[in-house]
């Protein structure tokens, strides 16, 4: 399965989380700015901006959220 770019995946969390948690809003603005977790977002890795939105996620339930909290998840042990 291809993996999707990262900012289509932060497209699609913030169509469905209206009122992120503040801790996860910087990490999703980055991941607009990138496609892969192989790319650099300023001085943090893709790889970093992938984790640390999901440690500050934990807040956004609901079937998406499983879904492309899953997804990230592929992709970091890839």
């Amino acid at each position: 399965m291809k993996t999707r770019p990262l900012y289509s995946i932060a497209s699609e969390i913030q169509k469905d989380w209206r009122k992120p948690y503040f801790g996860a809003i910087p990490y999703l603005k980055a991941m607009f700015g990138l496609e892969s977790i192989d790319q650099s977002y300023y001085f943090d890795t893709g790889d970093s901006v992938v984790r640390y939105f999901l440690a500050n996620a934990s807040t956004w339930k609901g079937d998406t959220a499983r879904r492309i909290k899953a997804e990230l998840k592929t992709m970091l042990k890839k």
